[in-house]
């Protein structure tokens, strides 16, 4: 169902249904991994052609823009007389079913290419409300990581009670179901953590860092912002 719903029927209200959802996770384990779907080691490297700010005013508007090229230069097509690069989201689109991107994602009929058609994307721009109110803004570049990004910031803000700043700065992991490889921060995550995930049969992946978030928090009247370290990325206020 991953595509455009202008183009393709996307049962978005049967997917986000309750009982759908509990059916779907009955089946889960906490303690070994479902046999995977696909297996092999995707030798991707991921460039930083992708670039997200974070804004907020007095006013407290927010504004959350995730930007990018794509692939290293994308298109290699600079536009004549104004100095910048062409994309190549293209590649987001599914060239043929079971064909696999840049980023070693698998795509299917779903997303396959039609004039006029959005491609899917993993730049996941972000801005969350609390009782109405404007709460926190985020972002990350990161390729097919950008999801997963996020949402492990957003778990250790509101679900882990960390503060801002450890929130971005927390060692982070990285699965996507094809290749069946779970990627992760290393040395940030190391030791009995990775040896019981090799009990559970995870094929295991080092990488020296995923992702680079720049997050606004919003503390009643104070605003809270950082920038991950991970990257040459700076907060500041005025």
């Amino acid at each position: 169902y991953l595509g455009d719903s202008d183009y393709f029927p996307v049962p978005v209200s049967e997917l986000m249904d309750s009982t759908y959802l509990a059916e779907r996770i009955k089946d889960f384990n906490f303690y070994r991994i479902t046999p995977g779907i696909s297996s092999g080691i995707i030798n991707v490297y991921e460039p930083g052609e992708t670039t997200h700010y974070s804004v907020v005013d007095k006013d407290r508007n927010a504004v959350a823009v995730t930007t990018t090229l794509n692939d290293s230069f994308g298109s290699r097509v600079v536009v004549a007389g104004s100095g910048f690069f062409l994309n190549n989201e293209m590649d987001d689109f599914s060239i043929k079913p079971g064909f696999r991107n840049l980023f070693g994602l698998t795509g299917g009929k779903a997303n396959a290419i039609e004039p006029g058609k959005r491609m899917l994307s993993s730049m996941t721009p972000s801005i969350i409300e609390k009782d109405g109110e404007l709460y926190f803004v985020l972002g990350s570049p990161g390729g097919s990581r950008i999801i997963t990004t996020v949402f492990q910031v957003i778990l250790n803000v509101i679900n882990n009670d960390m503060t801002l700043p450890d929130a971005v700065s927390a060692p982070r992991f990285h699965h996507q179901g094809i290749p069946d490889t779970l990627f992760y921060e290393y040395p940030r995550i190391s030791g009995p953590a990775m040896e019981a995930l090799r009990q559970m049969n995870y094929f295991l992946i080092p990488v020296e860092s995923m992702g680079r978030v720049n997050a606004i928090l919003v503390n009643g009247s104070t605003l809270a912002g950082a920038a991950d370290p991970r990257g040459d990325d700076g907060a500041a206020g005025f």
